[in-house]
C-alpha cells in the first residue's frame, strides 16, 4: 500500500555536483499514478533485461510453465504496484526513472526493491538522483536505515551504491534446479 505523504517533501531536488559531464534537468519526485503502471513496467523490464537472473534461468531451463522471464516480471509488477511505494522521477515533465520499496515501521528500515532508469536516459545521473530521492522519501516516512540487494554481476549498480556510501554487508548466491 502506498502511504500518503506530504507532496512538498516529494518535490526535493538533489544536488547536481556529481554530474559534471551531462547537462541534465534535476528530477522531481512524486508517487506514481495507476494509469502510469504499464509504461513504468515496460521501461523497468527493459532496464533489467540485461542483468536479471530470471533471464539467465530461462537460458538454462527455458520458460517456466510457458512463462518467459518478461512474463514473470509482469506478474511480479502487479504485486509491486499493489504492495510497495512506487516513486517516479520526472525531468521536464517526463517520467525518466522509478524506485520501489517498502518500510518496516517496527525496525524503521527501508527496503529498496527496484531502481530503474528509462533506456533513453541512461548515463545522465538519474539513477543516482532516483536513489537519493527514494532515500529522502523513506526518511520522510520515518526510516532510519535502508537496504537493497544488487547482483554481483551488476557492475554499474554496485559502483553506484558504493559511491553513495552504502556498505556491503553480505553476498548471496542464487541457485536454481528443475525438481526431479
Amino acid at each position: 500500500m502506498v502511504s500518503a505523504v506530504n507532496p512538498a517533501r516529494l518535490n526535493h531536488t538533489p544536488p547536481r555536483a556529481y554530474n559534471r559531464r551531462w547537462k541534465t534537468m534535476p528530477l522531481t519526485f512524486r508517487l506514481a499514478r495507476p494509469e502510469e503502471y504499464n509504461a513504468l513496467e515496460s521501461f523497468t523490464i527493459d532496464a533489467f533485461g540485461p542483468i536479471t537472473w530470471l533471464r539467465t534461468a530461462d537460458v538454462t531451463f527455458g520458460p517456466l510453465n510457458d512463462l518467459d522471464w518478461r512474463q514473470r516480471w509482469q506478474r511480479r509488477f502487479r504485486k509491486v504496484f499493489d504492495e510497495q511505494i512506487v516513486l517516479v522521477g520526472e525531468a521536464e515533465g517526463e517520467v525518466v526513472a522509478l524506485a520501489t520499496g517498502t518500510i518496516d515501521r517496527d525496525a524503521l528500515l527501508g527496503y529498496i526493491d527496484l531502481l530503474a532508469v528509462h533506456s533513453n536516459h541512461h548515463r545522465k545521473g538519474y539513477g543516482r538522483e532516483m536513489l537519493r530521492g527514494m532515500l529522502a522519501h523513506m526518511k520522510s516516512e520515518g526510516a532510519v536505515h535502508a537496504h537493497l540487494e544488487c547482483l554481483a554481476t551488476n557492475a554499474a549498480g554496485n559502483a553506484l551504491y558504493a559511491s553513495e556510501g552504502w556498505t556491503e554487508v553480505a553476498r548471496s548466491l542464487r541457485w536454481f534446479i528443475k525438481i526431479p
